[in-house]
């Protein structure tokens, strides 16, 4: 297998095979994201992907279930090539149950319906697509390049077209001064076309990158442990669902996961429990988090 830079894939991803599609981001202007710094976007010959996955089948065998396809928003590449892709990998994988790669909303947005049903056809099944904050103002400012509004639509295009869809929610991004901006306005996108995961990520600056600076500057108030919950109580309080709401990750001070609106009642229960608990119970302060790879 055949690798450029660092490759990235959600935690949720841990046990697929990884295929780079794409090398970085094609947007690479989030605030927030140090990811693809350094790296020029670029396309991945086809060919290559193809011997890439001969490769795995001569490595692991007809056998596969899983593949994610990295890196930064392979969501847009050509209609034509994600179908060329699927298409290899379940002509050499047959037991394959998902194949999955990134997509912003912003590069959702560029395809239609009918591209993305075309898509799921052959066999493109699930989508993690990082919406950060539904706050109109501060998803502006973290660059996203999509407002809520273009954000739902986008996510509805890929649903309809029967893929899974995850998406991220950055807890704490807009810090104490617009936690609650943040939060509803978060419920409200996630509300409109309420994706089958919806993903929580705490916020931790990554040095280097304008939304660190922001918190340098003294204009970002990191959440501590209590504040953070409160967030993540005020979403699952709104969240209507039906949808699964998971924090898998280890950037976030609890692990608050269900089934909504099903199991609201027990992870606002979990919620409350936590908020009583003494300070060391959770994972030290995020300012301490700063410059490590999480």
């Amino acid at each position: 297998m055949r690798y450029r830079g660092t490759v990235y894939r959600p935690p949720s991803e841990a046990g697929s095979l990884v295929i780079q599609a794409t090398f970085g981001c094609p947007h690479n202007h989030c605030a927030f994201c140090g990811m693809y710094r350094g790296t020029s976007f670029a396309r991945r010959p086809l060919a290559e992907i193809v011997e890439d996955l001969d490769a795995a089948l001569t490595i692991f065998g007809p056998g596969l279930r899983t593949i994610f396809l990295a890196d930064g928003n392979t969501a847009c590449l050509p209609t034509a090539t994600l179908v060329a892709i699927a298409g290899a990998a379940r002509a050499r994988f047959p037991e394959l149950a998902r194949i999955t790669m990134y997509g912003s909303a912003k590069f959702l947005a560029a395809k239609s319906l009918e591209e993305w049903r075309q898509i799921a056809a052959a066999g493109i099944t699930r989508i993690h697509s990082g919406l950060e904050s539904g706050d109109a103002v501060t998803l502006a400012e973290l660059g996203k390049g999509v407002d809520p509004a273009g954000a739902a639509r986008a996510f509805g295009h890929v649903m309809a077209a029967g893929i899974e869809l995850s998406v991220y929610i950055m807890v704490g991004v807009a810090g104490l001064e617009r936690w609650r901006e943040h939060a509803e306005g978060s419920a409200r996108v996630l509300n409109l076309a309420s994706p089958d995961f919806v993903r929580l990520r705490t916020f931790v600056p990554v040095p280097g990158t304008p939304w660190c600076e922001r918190w340098q500057r003294g204009e970002l108030t990191l959440l501590d442990p209590y504040q953070a919950l409160v967030e993540v109580r005020r979403l699952v309080e709104l969240i209507a669902g039906p949808t699964t709401l998971l924090s898998d990750h280890l950037s976030n001070f609890l692990d608050v996961r269900g089934r909504l609106p099903e199991n609201r009642g027990a992870m606002l229960t979990a919620i409350d429990d936590a908020l009583g608990w003494p300070r060391e119970r959770f994972r030290p302060p995020t300012g301490e988090l700063v410059g490590l790879a999480l």
